[in-house]
């Protein structure tokens, strides 16, 4: 069985009602409307997010409700709409392999569908009164914004710290995941120490995750061949950063003015990678890491035994075991 199967198999059943409902809530009159979001249906990727949303809810000894399916279901077209927007922002035409809706709409039409599945998800939660979800959802999309200017922001000097990093990926990254857990307790009725130490969770994964990331750029074992691709957007990842930080003052001019204007030189792409390797920079990333993921863990420990409790651990574990 592959892990992430492994992993959806105590919340199957849910899984399968989740793409019904998923389905329901994006449905609209416009014909145009309809077929868009039906070519977004039929290309979901792992949906580990709403997995998340409904492991949390069982793992607490709760059973997933139909507030649960409507976090799930708020989550993912928020999640949803802010990736055609990025699609439009990024000039992308290929998004998980298939054509984005920039690609075969025009930008025009693909930020009015953002913003449909946007306003699909608000109505959803307000129409219910799921208020509470809607504030941790809400407070998430905002993080994500202010991550990703501050990203931009800093890559412009590339003079990014470690903290400055962190900030970085807890706002752009760990605070969706950390959406879904927090969704997930407060779904059943969670007390709010409950709610806090799952959105914890939820954070301290997407902070692996994204180191995990960060790592695919230097060490990718499923292409046997480091990427570059982040060095070449002008990314400042952690291997990268701490390469910097940890360097003479001539290595540390050469490296930032690579970055900033050789970054599409492949020769000097690896020689940046080669670098980033002797200096240490992937040992420092795989403990930071490791740190994070023991800390998650520790949180899942008190616990009381069950399968959900097992799928999020093993979740955790995927999370920097995984090869792509």
């Amino acid at each position: 069985m592959k892990v992430v199967e492994k992993i959806k198999y105590p919340i199957k059943e849910e899984m399968k009602v989740f793409e019904e409902k998923f389905k329901q809530s994006m449905s609209s009159t416009v014909p145009l409307l309809d077929r868009i979001t039906h070519y977004i249906v039929r290309r979901k990727g792992k949906q580990m997010r709403p997995m998340f949303v409904f492991l949390s809810a069982k793992a607490l000894g709760g059973e997933v409700t139909e507030k649960s399916y409507r976090a799930a279901s708020l989550i993912e077209l928020l999640h949803t709409a802010t990736l055609v927007h990025d699609d439009v922002v990024d000039d992308s035409n290929m998004r998980r392999g298939f054509f984005s809706i920039n690609a075969l709409w025009k930008n025009k039409i693909a930020v009015l569908v953002g913003d449909y599945l946007l306003s699909k998800g608000l109505l959803l939660s307000i129409d219910n009164e799921d208020f509470d979800i809607l504030k941790i959802v809400s407070t998430a999309v905002k993080e994500m914004s202010e991550g990703e200017l501050l990203q931009i922001e800093k890559a412009r000097k590339l003079d990014i710290t470690e903290e400055v990093y962190f900030d970085i990926i807890r706002k752009k990254t760990a605070t969706l995941i950390a959406a879904c857990t927090a969704a997930g307790a407060k779904s059943i009725d969670s007390d709010e120490k409950t709610v806090e130490k799952f959105h914890k969770l939820g954070e301290l994964i997407g902070v692996a995750f994204q180191m995990k990331d960060d790592l695919f750029d230097y060490t990718n074992s499923k292409i046997g061949k480091p990427t570059g691709i982040d060095i070449k957007e002008q990314k400042m990842t952690l291997p990268l950063i701490y390469a910097i930080n940890s360097s003479e003052k001539k290595d540390k001019k050469w490296l930032i003015n690579s970055v900033k204007k050789h970054n599409t030189d492949k020769k000097i792409v690896k020689e940046v990678i080669d670098f980033v390797k002797k200096s240490g920079g992937i040992e420092y990333t795989e403990t930071k890491m490791k740190n994070y993921q023991q800390e998650a863990m520790e949180l899942l420990n008190d616990l009381d035994a069950s399968d959900a409790k097992n799928s999020l651990i093993t979740l955790v574990d995927y999370v920097i075991d995984r090869e792509k």
